[in-house]
């Protein structure tokens, strides 16, 4: 006989494999566990975006518009290098990267929210400022068409004269006449300075998409928020004179903590988080309650209120921009 007194190992059942449930991402064990923290994290995005445009216009009774910019970036890059530091996160090895980066700070940090606070400063209601921000999803969808030969859904063309038209409801409620723009501005310049700053988010955002993709998100960052700052305090001494500050407002310290922390950098890092884990479009979904979440905010926060007619066409864009998002979900 050669049968063996041991048992084959080809006889003993197979390992059972665990069940991977959809949206779940497998551990070292083998065992699946949902994505929890990926499914919380756009809606994170949402609350901490929002926030930024009522807390802005809060600031802005007590700063300058550049100046308060440059104290933002600063503290955000000066937190974002210690963080960088203690976690000895890697540096960019080549210069170019190094350039990249600092582009797309410039656009993303700079010209995005230098246009978006003059334009408050000029009496842009927050919530309109989301709004116009707001149709960065669908206006991306075109650059990245023409720039990064991306398709574009016939949905997403719609979606985007759809938001257009609820930005000219807006415009034509004219919420700006009934509260004054202030500062020196018109109503015309604020919703100028308002479109220069989507702009540069809109460009960033397809810049960091082009060339940043791999970067380091701590180190990545912090070299953004530096070149942010440097670049915001000088525009701060040729346009303003100077730092212009009341620095014995307490208010003003608590808002800078709130956008350099909440804002510059737990806003951007998930938003880089989710687009480095694949889930950019459901950023574009939720995107649509970044305006109707800042108009809540800012009639809490600084007692705006928005005429029937900007409220519908708010509504018209929101349901433009989750019309033409959700295809992609």
């Amino acid at each position: 006989m050669t049968h063996s007194s041991c048992p084959s190992a080809a006889a003993e059942p197979p390992p059972i494999a665990p069940r991977r449930p959809q949206g779940a991402t497998v551990g070292p064990d083998g065992w699946a566990r949902p994505e929890l923290a990926g499914r919380a994290l756009p809606w994170f995005f949402i609350l901490f975006w929002s926030s930024g445009y009522p807390m802005g216009k809060l600031g802005l009774a007590h700063a300058a518009p550049l100046s308060l910019l440059s104290l933002r970036f600063g503290l955000a890059a000066l937190i974002l290098l210690a963080i960088t530091g203690f976690s000895r996160a890697p540096w960019p090895r080549s210069a170019r990267a190094w350039l990249h980066l600092g582009v797309v700070g410039l656009l993303i940090q700079v010209l995005h929210f230098a246009g978006v606070y003059q334009a408050m400063r000029w009496g842009l209601p927050s919530g309109v400022a989301a709004l116009l921000i707001g149709l960065m999803p669908l206006l991306t969808a075109v650059g990245g068409h023409l720039w990064l030969a991306e398709r574009i859904r016939p949905r997403q063309a719609w979606g985007l004269a759809l938001g257009l038209a609820g930005v000219g409801l807006v415009v034509l409620a004219k919420p700006i006449g009934q509260q004054g723009a202030g500062g020196g501005g018109t109503a015309e310049l604020a919703y100028g300075m308002g479109l220069l700053g989507l702009a540069g988010l809109v460009l960033g955002t397809l810049y960091q998409k082009r060339f940043c993709a791999g970067m380091d998100l701590r180190s990545g960052s912090a070299i953004q928020m530096t070149v942010a700052a440097l670049a915001m305090l000088g525009l701060a001494g040729a346009v303003e004179g100077g730092v212009q500050v009341e620095w014995r407002s307490e208010q003003l310290w608590w808002v800078l903590l709130w956008l350099a922390g909440v804002n510059s950098i737990g806003a951007f890092s998930l938003m880089f988080s989710m687009v480095r884990r694949g889930s950019a479009s459901r950023v574009a979904v939720l995107f649509f309650l970044i305006p109707a979440m800042s108009t809540l905010m800012g009639w809490v926060l600084l007692g705006e209120a928005l005429p029937a007619l900007a409220l519908f066409g708010l509504a018209v864009s929101a349901a433009a921009v989750f019309f033409s998002a959700r295809t992609q979900a």
